[in-house]
């Protein structure tokens, strides 16, 4: 994947699937890569349109909850391109769960009955919905392994203010619901989902991805009750199944574990997984583009100098 350098950039992050250009100290330009991560790895193959298909899910969700929260979009001139406004971010992850799933069942089966300082209730399933959503909490590491953390770890450290937090948390449950609603309508179950937050001035905007396979889980609600009656794995849109395929194949991210070899035939299935996901969460036919890296480049510039 190129290194651009736009006009007026002032700085460049490469993240785990994205490379991050600031502009003028004020504008990002996110260009979602192809690379896939997992247990806070980059695996070591990327997969075929997969930057399009979260950045074109991400605009589309980011434009159906603008009226809960603002968020940092301004433009989408490439497939795989997005520019937004620059914000200081919240060192936090807000990760709200409404089925105890992935991360939350593994705790939960361990023997653990709370999670981020949340109590879990006695007698769940695998799947099974919590009586209310919950949000569980991650420190946002720059490098290295995310960590669950509490609301009171959050203002014990400072990574918030008690008025913070209350918005924070609203924002998500608020944001959630509407997910919720959006999955439904196309007969899906959103599970679970980050958000990031962050400011600029006095006011909290919603910032990344949103609701995307790489930041959620969503079940097909179709036949959800009779699965979870039978005890029976649920049928999934997320990137939960190249998880699952790492953990059968001896890798989570430990030391001293080696990342499985990735064959074209596993990594043409997870791009059609994802194609998938996004078809089934918008409606709408994905249509694959692939620009030049110039092609890229001057789309961006485009934008840039008209905002």
């Amino acid at each position: 994947m190129a290194n651009f350098q736009f006009t007026a950039q002032t700085a460049f992050y490469r993240g785990k699937v994205r490379d991050v250009y600031t502009i003028k100290n004020d504008l990002l330009v996110m260009v979602a890569s192809d690379r896939i991560s997992a247990f806070d790895v980059i695996l070591p193959e990327p997969v075929p349109f997969k930057g399009q298909v979260l950045n074109q899910i991400a605009a589309y969700m980011l434009n159906a909850t603008s009226d809960i929260c603002p968020n940092w979009l301004l433009s989408v001139p490439a497939p795989h391109v997005s520019i937004g406004k620059k914000c200081i971010p919240f060192k936090i992850e807000m990760v709200v769960r409404g089925n105890l799933t992935g991360h939350a069942w593994r705790t939960y089966s361990s023997g653990l009955r709370t999670l981020c300082g949340v109590a879990l209730p006695d007698g769940l399933k695998e799947n099974d919905y919590f009586p209310t959503p919950i949000i569980t909490p991650t420190t946002k590491a720059s490098e290295g392994h995310d960590e669950d953390i509490s609301k009171e770890g959050i203002l014990a450290r400072e990574l918030a203010t008690p008025e913070e937090w209350l918005q924070l948390e609203q924002l998500a449950l608020k944001l959630f619901a509407r997910g919720k609603e959006i999955a439904a309508k196309r007969g899906l179950i959103l599970v679970d989902t980050k958000y990031e937050f962050g400011k600029i001035g006095d006011t909290i905007y919603l910032m990344d991805e949103i609701h995307t396979p790489d930041s959620s889980r969503y079940f097909y609600a179709e036949g959800f009750g009779e699965r979870q009656a039978r005890g029976e794995k649920q049928k999934q849109l997320s990137k939960e199944f190249v998880r699952e395929w790492l953990i059968a194949n001896h890798f989570m991210g430990k030391e001293g574990q080696t990342v499985p070899a990735m064959t074209p035939e596993w990594i043409d299935t997870i791009s059609k997984r994802y194609i998938e996901l996004y078809e089934q969460v918008t409606g709408s036919r994905f249509v694959p583009e692939k620009l030049s890296d110039e092609e890229t480049r001057l789309r961006v510039e485009k934008a840039l100098a008209a905002l």
